[in-house]
């Protein structure tokens, strides 16, 4: 399909029902995204090429999704919540450790499969994913301490390895990045500045009533205009808008994010961008480099197996196994470099269908620790690890 009308639209929207379906196999905790990546798998180059992932059109709303996957992945981080705060040490000090170790690995698997990205692979297995993680700790009922420990090495490793990615992906480009990354830090800043300015004087609080009673939307909007500013930003200092996304997610989570702007992102992420930057990803794979590589078979499931051992280092500082394999649940991070790496062909032929494979060695095996925890800790009442901050 070489065109890119309304059409194609339809064929999106109904594709991205391949997310809930999988998702709602009982017993499984499939996440939505496999089933999303899956339909664009069989649209796409390793299927009947009916979506053309090249589209310029197709790459815009692609891009649109990943800005907006990234911003509600920043929003999830539970940057105000004082209890993860207070855990910050003991947190930090498994993170480290295990970036020594995935570093370890990263090294190894690059000097045996002869890619030569060492710091790309030590920076996916160290990774974490908060968007993917904390939803299965809410919805396990996973409560106490070590939990909340958790969540805080959680928050740490996810937003430590999404700022690197964009300097490791491309080491030639690393200086360049860094000073994008830069501008991208502080126009964040600056925008968190405002909003608590703004938000102490009740100026924020009444512009959402405003917004409110006259159905104006206007949170939305403004976090959209600083969204596309920000990603146009990144994109004009060559950072990937992921980092964009993310920056702004974690300044909205920073100073609270109202559940009715909550309601609005999910919907139009979760509802459209989401699902239709995820086929788009799935449709860009070439999985049958795989078969044409056996090798990067070998690959995925080593950076999958490394990421997990790299967080089960956790153990040595007192941290349940069950808990130090839920850690290693990557989603962004390995979207994101494959995403990155196959506009750039930065990655050799298969190889980001490989990390793609290893992020889901992960998820399966995140879906197994949670259950474990659970099973171990059982919990009554709210999820004590990541209260909700979001205000009405």
């Amino acid at each position: 399909m070489s065109g890119f009308g309304f059409e194609t639209l339809a064929l999106l929207a109904a594709v991205g029902f391949a997310g809930p379906l999988v998702a709602s196999l009982p017993r499984l905790r499939i996440p939505l995204i496999v089933g999303e990546l899956l339909a664009g798998l069989v649209l796409g180059k390793t299927g009947f090429s009916v979506l053309d992932e090249s589209n310029p059109t197709f790459q815009l709303f692609a891009n649109i999704g990943f800005a907006l996957v990234m911003f509600v992945a920043g929003t999830h981080v539970p940057v105000r919540n004082p209890d993860v705060r207070g855990a910050l040490p003991r947190a930090l000090a498994r993170a480290v450790l295990c970036g020594v170790v995935a570093t370890a690995l990263g090294v190894a698997l690059a000097w045996y499969f002869g890619t030569g990205h060492a710091a790309l692979y030590a920076v996916l297995m160290t990774s974490s994913s908060a968007a993917l993680a904390l939803p299965v700790i809410g919805s396990l009922r996973l409560q106490g301490p070590s939990v909340l420990s958790l969540t805080a090495q959680i928050a740490i490793a996810d937003t430590a390895c999404v700022v690197l990615l964009p300097l490791v992906i491309d080491l030639s480009r690393a200086p360049t990045a860094a000073l994008g990354a830069l501008a991208i830090a502080a126009c964040a800043g600056l925008v968190y500045l405002v909003l608590l300015a703004v938000d102490r004087r009740g100026w924020r609080q009444r512009a959402h009533d405003f917004s409110e009673d006259h159905k104006f939307a206007l949170e939305l909007r403004t976090n959209l205009l600083v969204l596309f500013a920000l990603a146009a930003l990144a994109l004009s200092t060559h950072v990937s808008i992921m980092l964009a996304g993310f920056a702004l997610g974690l300044v909205i989570a920073s100073v609270g994010e109202p559940r009715r702007l909550a309601r609005q992102l999910f919907g139009i992420t979760e509802g459209f961008f989401g699902p239709l930057f995820f086929v788009w990803l799935g449709a860009s794979l070439h999985v049958r480099e795989l078969g044409a590589h056996p090798k990067l078979i070998l690959l995925g499931v080593a950076l999958g197996l490394g990421a997990v051992s790299a967080h089960c280092v956790g153990r040595l500082l007192g941290q349940p196994i069950s808990l130090a394999v839920l850690s290693a649940a990557q989603l962004g991070v390995p979207v994101a470099a494959a995403t990155i790496g196959n506009q750039e062909n930065l990655l050799a032929p298969g190889e980001g269908s490989a990390l793609m494979l290893g992020a889901l060695l992960t998820v399966a095996a995140t879906s197994i620790a949670g259950a474990l925890a659970a099973r171990r800790q059982p919990a009554t009442g709210a999820d004590g690890a990541a209260p909700s901050d979001k205000r009405e």
